[in-house]
């Protein structure tokens, strides 16, 4: 061997022998937010601030949509410590119950917090409202500077909603009830006060290359969902056409590197899996709403595309119950999904609601609703992307 070849040779070794010494190891961890809580606490999400602090939301109070004292409560956890500050009221609407929350920083650094206001106690009713923070790294509730209503017109509403409608009978899966339930629907399709209200968030914003912000919302009236897109950083906002696959809710959204666009969402029907529906507009029109060949019990999902272009997912990965949360990575688009780790499989308890983001150090971060029997609380867990790689 010449002694340029035995450099090349070397060289080789070198890199090879890094990149497998390089390799991370699986690591996990998680924690509960707050103490097991004897009052409904639900529907988390969360964000990262510029500095690496964490910021989780979820609503409090003696129930949901018929309990007017929820409100919408936050906890901290600084950058490097394992430990959440102690929960702190982030919003209250005296005499209404507030809703879902979904967390976002934009690209200027500015926290966004969703929630839907319930204005008559039934989720049809609801109305979404955002709050915005320039100084949220303060210990306790953020420094609101800009607080606004989504007011949406849906777009091609009657005609998509209708033919959503036939091609939902077209199944012939309905019961006796459910039958009853789309007689019930087409009559209200035509009524704008129904297709204007009820919209409410679940799932963290999407932003696309060109600034324009996707925020995805859902209606428990029609069973279906919805964007709402601002062009101008969320100083105005203005609606999509539905996604009109009936039983498809709370989606969450990614986009491929086409540029077309895949909203994942929760099943709400009698399919047991979770619903997919593609728009190749930048969100304003949707495609048929169909399948994954992943289950879903009528829970909610999200999801987030990697810095390295993998898509993770999180869900209950059952037909019946949210007694199992599961985490899948795919690495073609959300094509296939065959890398899935469980957060959690127990007999008993509920787990679910859950929000993903990716921190700045690479790391998945994934909060949920922690049910059991002792009480309720958000729970925080950490991983990188070999964690959920190595499976159970």
């Amino acid at each position: 061997m010449t002694r340029t070849l035995k450099i090349l040779a070397l060289a080789l070794l070198t890199c090879g022998g890094a990149g497998v010494l390089g390799a991370a190891e699986p690591s996990f961890r998680a924690e509960l937010v707050f103490p097991l809580h004897p009052q409904h606490n639900h529907a988390p999400g969360i964000a990262e601030a510029p500095n690496g602090d964490l910021i989780v939301s979820w609503y409090r109070g003696s129930g949901e949509r018929k309990a007017d004292d929820v409100a919408v409560f936050g906890a901290r956890q600084r950058k490097g410590e394992t430990t959440w500050s102690d929960a702190f009221l982030m919003v209250d609407t005296p005499g209404f119950p507030d809703g879902n929350t979904a967390l976002w920083v934009d690209g200027k650094g500015r926290l966004w917090l969703f929630w839907p206001v319930v204005i008559a106690n039934t989720w049809e009713s609801c109305l979404t409202q955002y709050l915005v923070s320039d100084e949220y790294t303060a210990d306790g509730c953020p420094k609101w500077s800009w607080r606004g209503s989504i007011f949406l017109k849906p777009e091609r509403f009657t005609e998509r909603m209708l033919a959503g409608m036939k091609e939902r009978l077209s199944l012939g899966k309905l019961g006796v009830e459910e039958k009853e339930a789309a007689a019930y629907l087409e009559e209200h399709i035509m009524d704008k006060l129904s297709a204007r209200l009820g919209w409410q968030t679940r799932c963290k914003p999407t932003v696309l290359p060109s600034g324009r912000i996707l925020l995805p919302l859902y209606t428990d009236l029609y069973s279906v969902s919805l964007m709402a897109i601002s062009d101008d950083g969320g100083e105005t906002w203005f609606g999509s056409e539905p996604l009109a696959g009936f039983g498809n809710i709370q989606p969450a959204v990614l986009r491929r590197d086409d540029g077309t666009l895949v909203a994942y969402m929760r099943e709400n029907g009698p399919l047991e899996k979770i619903r997919a529906a593609e728009s190749k507009d930048d969100g304003m029109s949707w495609g048929a709403v169909g399948t994954i060949d992943l289950p879903n019990p009528g829970a909610g999902i999200d999801a987030v595309r990697l810095s390295n272009g993998h898509w993770a997912m999180i869900y209950n990965d059952t037909t019946n119950g949210r007694n199992s949360l599961a985490v899948s990575i795919s690495t073609d688009e959300g094509r296939t999904w065959p890398h899935t780790r469980h957060l959690e499989k127990h007999e008993q308890g509920e787990y679910h609601y859950p929000a993903i983001i990716q921190s700045q150090d690479g790391l998945l971060h994934f909060v949920y609703s922690y049910f059991v029997e002792e009480g309720k609380s958000m729970k925080h867990a950490v991983a990188n992307e070999e964690w959920v790689l190595a499976g159970d």
